[in-house]
């Protein structure tokens, strides 16, 4: 057990975690150097959103060898919408790497994820990354960790951690600040470090197998693949072991693996303190106790955060409904969502009167969920996300959070005026650099829905924007509107360049000349806040009679496309999204003009 290191490796998002580990993982010799991965980047992203986005979504293991020690390395999302994945995975490790970059200094997800590691007694080695910035202040950085510590540590030995610095991308990692950054140099201080600082696994071989199930993979050939840390004993291939939940049922480990660089190997036994793989107990879930027959008392289950945002998600019933999808019905969409439920612990899963109430972190949360079902070929529904409310002590509460932006000095006044008309609280405000400023506001959840991409457009792009849940507060007053009206198809069929161009003249257009739209579905967004009817889809009469303006070419300019995070944020409650692979589309619930004018009719 001497010869094994588990560490989890933790940073906020961008801080350059997984270029880090790309680093180790190239220079441990684990590929060929005629290998594809030598040439890329971000190897362990290998989910083709975490690839699009830059940012690791799901928890992974690899391992690397140097010396003769054994080094397990957890990588853990940094956004906090993510954070459950960073909770039920920290437990398997037995010190951090808590990546900073040199410019920006701790953000919030930092103090989230180096709250947790301390909770779990974890040894921290701080790693400054990205020092060769030209805007790195490495005074101002490290002053903000010490106090990060200060803050947040339990104990004494907790404040004495180490710090290195590293260029990620380079593959350099110093143990002082260098002069010269561009001075030869590698990652085997860092790993010297973590052999030397982080301590061997503590756990008992002696006594009875036993383990908690941290995570799940899945192989077609082999099934269920169950991943975690052996707590006590030794696990043997084709011993017998239970689910202390249900111990009057035995299963047999048929194949059992341990991590080498990005792939496994097969072992025949693995004792406490490694972390494994094996198949052969098909209904184990996250978090539930896997032991010997003999002893069946469970281990303690891990704590996860709750979810504070739920969306309605609903078969598509759109007019254009299973033109474009291979999954359509609520019994395959049922089936995928109880898929999700067994690795997403973040997650909640409520079934309703023909729909679903889906509960999670945050709006990058959810529209991860939405955007791989798409991918995977479902069609579905859903509808504004709402905040979720909770009742405590008789008095209704909703979530508050806290968000810091990073803007240019000449953008000061728009974060001000938006915060304030979404009752934001400023807590404090800095200048943190030539040109910079940093707020920190404590904001109602419910009134950053759209927040993100609506400063990103005013500030045209330059906006640092980060968030964290801080506690619950008593549901204050209604917001007002954010949004304009908007302009809806009064007819079904194709959208013609002649409709287009009579109605770019009451707002800005969703929809390009050739598509297909139907009535009630939204087109456009137009400057007042009331909503509006327009056919698209009417084409020029034809007659023999000419004049000298009638023939000139339409000009349209390109149609505004959402991506679906921002269609999610763009909805109101009476209006939906409809997903499909090839589409989104934003729709009233209500497609006819009579029916919207029933719903809003006050009952007698």
């Amino acid at each position: 057990m001497n010869q094994i290191r588990n560490i989890a490796v933790i940073a906020h998002v961008d801080h350059g975690k997984t270029t880090l580990i790309d680093a180790l993982l190239k220079q441990t010799n684990n590929f060929r150097e005629n290998q594809a991965e030598m040439q890329q980047e971000q190897i362990l992203d290998s989910n083709d959103l975490e690839r699009e986005r830059g940012i690791t979504i799901l928890a992974k293991n690899c391992a690397i060898e140097f010396g003769d020690t054994h080094i397990n390395i957890i990588d853990t999302p940094g956004h906090a919408d993510f954070s459950g994945e960073v909770e039920r995975t920290l437990g398997m490790a037995d010190g951090a790497l808590l990546i900073i970059d040199a410019q920006e200094g701790p953000m919030p997800q930092t103090r989230f994820v180096l709250k947790k590691a301390l909770d779990l007694d974890l040894r921290i080695i701080v790693v400054i990354n990205k020092i060769d910035k030209p805007n790195a202040d490495l005074v101002r950085t490290e002053s903000r960790i010490d106090d990060l510590f200060l803050d947040l540590a339990h104990t004494e030995e907790q404040l004495h951690f180490l710090k290195l610095y590293a260029v990620a991308r380079e593959g350099k990692v110093f143990l002082d600040l260098p002069s010269d950054f561009n001075q030869e140099a590698d990652t085997k201080p860092l790993l010297e470090t973590i052999v030397k600082e982080i301590p061997a696994p503590a756990n008992k071989v002696e006594g009875v197998f036993k383990m908690s199930v941290t995570s799940l993979d899945y192989d077609s050939h082999i099934g269920r693949i169950v991943i975690g840390k052996v707590h006590q004993g030794v696990i043997k291939k084709g011993s017998k072991v239970i689910l202390t939940e249900n111990p009057s049922k035995q299963y047999t480990i048929e194949k059992l693996m341990t991590s080498q660089g990005l792939g496994r190997i097969e072992v025949n036994e693995a004792s406490a303190g490694q972390i494994v793989a094996f198949t052969g107990v098909p209904e184990a879930h996250i978090g539930k106790t896997i032991s010997d027959p003999s002893d069946k008392e469970s281990l303690p289950s891990m704590s996860i955060g709750e979810p504070t945002l739920h969306i309605n998600l609903a078969p598509n019933s759109s007019p254009f409904a299973g033109n474009e999808g291979e999954y359509t019905t609520s019994r395959q969409i049922e089936e995928r969502l109880d898929r999700e439920l067994e690795s997403n612990v973040g997650l909640r899963i409520e079934k309703l009167s023909g729909s679903y109430r889906i509960s999670g972190r945050g709006e990058l949360h959810l529209s991860i969920l939405l955007e791989t079902m798409r991918r995977e070929g479902f069609e579905m529904e859903v509808g504004k996300p709402e905040v979720i409310i909770k009742e405590m002590d008789g008095v209704k509460k909703e979530p508050l959070e806290e968000v810091t932006i990073v803007v240019p000095n000449e953008y000061q006044g728009v974060i001000n005026q938006e915060f304030g008309k979404r009752q934001g609280e400023m807590k404090h405000m800095e200048s943190i650099s030539d040109g910079e400023t940093e707020f920190v506001f404590s904001i109602p959840a419910r009134a950053t829905l759209g927040m993100r991409s609506m400063l990103l457009t005013q500030t045209k792009g330059t906006v640092v924007y980060n968030s964290q849940l801080i506690g619950w507060q008593p549901v204050g007053k209604s917001l007002p509107q954010m949004r304009n009206g908007v302009l809806i198809a009064s007819d079904t069929g194709e959208a013609l360049a002649y409709g287009l161009n009579a109605a770019q003249a009451r707002g800005v257009l969703f929809v390009a000349p050739g598509e297909k739209i139907y009535q009630g579905q939204i087109v456009g967004l137009q400057p007042k806040d009331n909503d509006m009817e327009v056919n698209i889809c009417k084409g020029k009469k034809l007659t023999n009679m000419r004049s000298k303006s009638s023939d000139g070419v339409v000009q349209l300019p390109p149609a505004i496309k959402y991506s679906l995070e921002e269609a999610l944020d763009f909805l109101e409650a009476d209006e939906l999204l409809e997903i499909t692979p090839k589409s989104l589309r934003l729709r009233k619930k209500f497609l006819t003009d009579i029916e919207r004018r029933r719903q809003r009719r006050p009952e007698n």
